[in-house]
């Protein structure tokens, strides 16, 4: 008995091959692997900035974040409607597996800076890495100004009224 052409050629994707028990089998293999990894995810930068700015906003002791100029400009966008940016005062460096990030914050009168800094960091570390499964690289953090008890609140400004 001669073998037919088909049994000659080495099995490719949706062909009929032979099982051991002689049977004729489908290859199920379609699409090249589980559903979750077929395609390419990307993180923009804005998003890993907001998730980190909400995290830093989150720890005792971080008053405000941005220097006072992006918080005077953030103050009045904050009135606009849809206007209010929680990643004001964060910059992201987002790669393909890796990100690194820049805040800038402003701590309450009284705080362990060194403590609030490490807090902060913890905080931004983890909710960047659970949400984007980004590996965060380094949190650098400049403290740009203290709020004094005194002092009036640069964000919380209300309208002067003419009359």
């Amino acid at each position: 008995m001669t073998e037919s052409p088909q049994q000659n050629r080495p099995d490719s994707p949706g062909a009929a091959s032979r099982g051991d028990d002689g049977r004729q089998n489908q290859l199920t293999k379609r699409g090249g692997g589980p559903p979750a990894t077929r395609g390419r995810t990307t993180i923009a930068d804005g998003v890993v900035e907001k998730i980190a700015g909400m995290a830093a906003r989150d720890v005792v002791g971080v008053h405000a974040m941005g220097s006072g100029l992006s918080r005077t400009f953030g103050a009045v966008r904050d009135r606009v409607p849809g206007g209010k940016s929680v990643s004001r005062g964060v910059k992201a460096e987002v790669g393909e597996s890796q990100t690194a990030l820049d805040l800038e914050i402003v701590v309450d009168y009284g705080v362990a800076i060194s403590e609030v800094a490490r807090d902060v960091r913890e905080n931004v570390i983890a909710a960047v890495e659970r949400m984007t499964g980004l590996e965060v690289v380094e949190v650098n953090i400049a403290v740009s100004d203290v709020k004094l008890p005194d002092e009036d609140d640069d964000e919380g400004e209300s309208e002067t009224r003419v009359q």
